[in-house]
């Protein structure tokens, strides 16, 4: 009362002085305590990151948080803070306990930013036990003898795939061979999970219709680490005061196709949303689900294919190698997901095309955890990026070389520091389906010679690194200087 009562009898400039000079105060006192007293002072980082999430922000909304927390690793260790309350650790060692071990810590609360539609997906929402039926549900669909009996759907798209890269390489004007393969990945994912096309490859526009839906998801992880209010907060004054109108359009296309699929599924058991429905999932839930699935193997496997086309016209030798594989195994039928140096560049491929390059954020739990000589408390959050692990010359030499060989014969480390689809129980569900669609991919486009003779029309591949990576404009093309044969 007494300091209430001093504060009204001094002058108006006086008392935005004091409240200045005590809001310093209070920050510098709560900088001094992170910096110094925290749980967490121990470990090291950037002094701005120790102090406030607005370093790790920026760096998100950049598209620069992996390789500049690379950067760090190199500075400081394996163990580095990037926010007050956030570790990411490079060393693979970490993955099992943190992702996998007694079913791995829990998500970060910094998924929901991830919610569709006001709905939780299979893949964003923080409860197992929400997560449990409805993967259940669909888990099935993605098992390897499921997907052998629908390969047929699959090969048809690619197929279609094959010939429209054959026809606008023979134009001699470069190819957006991404553009092109996200084609082919939302036609394979939406004929094999749905039983129908998108037809995405029989579009001759210069971008995708899919493409704006897709890429909206993708730049949501500019600012994945803020509060869900503020996201959602974020999103309405884009979408009353900066609307777009392509990404509107591709909206309106992409809900339309896929409230046409729920409406016509009708419980129908070999379907993604009927085996949802079928559980007593809503119409709307089941909408939101099917829209996370579309996303997410149009966007990431587009780039996995584009990014494995690009590095084998980089590498004649290599395409060679595997060309000679693939067309010795037309006489034996073997099964492609067996052929070694196929499986090589699959591998390599996915290391190298960073499609969810960030950090994957976990809760240590009540009881701790301890790491490299260090204490995480309960709450904190940590996590590997796949980036780290990827390239990490202790696990692959010369690790920013697409070296297919190096998988003949991979050791312990490699195959535990592998990690496209992320590990343990909360892994890509659809990670089989996924491999088999590049497998199915690259066997058909060298069996049809496709990429001899290309080259890439830049020296390197550009990407924003958010969650789910973008390529800065969007085109990662080949040209054949002298044509198709």
């Amino acid at each position: 009362m007494a300091l209430s009562a001093v504060l009204l009898e001094t002058p108006a400039t006086q008392r935005w002085a004091i409240t200045v000079v005590a809001l310093l105060l209070l920050l510098s006192t709560r900088c001094i305590y992170r910096i110094r007293f925290h749980p967490l002072a121990p470990i090291p980082g950037p002094v701005f990151a120790k102090c406030s999430s607005l370093w790790l922000h920026y760096h998100a909304y950049m598209g620069d948080e992996t390789t500049t927390v690379h950067r760090l690793h190199k500075a400081y260790g394996p163990v580095v803070r990037v926010a007050p309350n956030d570790v990411d650790i490079s060393d693979g060692e970490a993955i099992a306990p943190i992702y996998v071990d007694k079913g791995g810590f829990a998500k970060s609360a910094c998924y929901v930013n991830y919610n569709i539609d006001g709905h939780a997906s299979i893949f964003s929402t923080l409860s197992s036990a929400y997560r449990a039926p409805r993967a259940k549900a669909v888990v099935g669909i993605f098992s390897t003898a499921s997907i052998r009996s629908g390969s047929d759907r699959i090969y048809e798209c690619v197929d279609k795939f094959v010939s429209r890269l054959q026809a606008e390489a023979s134009t001699g004007r470069p190819v957006n061979i991404l553009n092109l393969s996200r084609a082919v990945a939302i036609d394979a994912v939406s004929s094999f999970l749905f039983h129908k096309s998108y037809y995405g490859i029989e579009e001759k526009s210069s971008q995708l219709s899919v493409s704006p839906f897709v890429d909206a998801f993708v730049a949501v992880g500019r600012f994945f680490y803020l509060p869900n209010g503020v996201l959602l907060l974020l999103e309405w004054f884009i979408a009353t005061f900066m609307p777009d109108k392509h990404v509107n359009e591709s909206f309106i296309a992409v809900d339309g196709f896929i409230s046409q699929l729920v409406d016509s599924a009708a419980k129908d058991t070999e379907t993604y949303p009927g085996r949802l429905l079928d559980r007593g999932i809503s119409k709307s839930e089941t909408i939101a689900q099917c829209k996370d699935v579309i996303f997410a193997g149009t966007d990431a496997n587009g780039l996995n294919l584009a990014t494995i086309c690009w590095y084998l016209s980089w590498h004649s030798e290599r395409y060679a190698t595997l060309r000679k594989e693939i067309m010795e195994n037309q006489a034996t039928q073997a099964d492609i997901q067996t052929l070694p140096y196929l499986k090589g560049v699959i591998k390599e491929g996915l290391r190298l095309a960073m499609a969810n390059p960030s950090r994957h954020p976990r809760v240590v739990p009540e009881s701790g955890w301890n790491f490299r000589g260090f204490h995480f408390p309960a709450g904190t959050n940590v996590g590997v990026a796949a980036f780290e692990p990827h390239q990490d010359p202790n696990s692959f030499p010369d690790p920013e070389r697409f070296l297919p060989e190096r998988w003949l014969n991979p050791t312990p480390e490699m195959q535990r520091d592998w990690v496209p689809f992320g590990n343990g129980p909360r892994a890509c569900i659809a990670r089989n389906l996924a491999t088999a669609e590049l497998f199915m991919a690259v066997e058909k486009l060298v069996q049809a010679d496709v990429l001899k003779g290309a080259r890439p029309v830049k020296d390197r591949i550009e990407i924003y690194e958010w969650f789910n990576s973008k390529v800065r404009d969007g085109r990662i093309e080949l040209v054949w200087p002298a044509g198709v044969e």
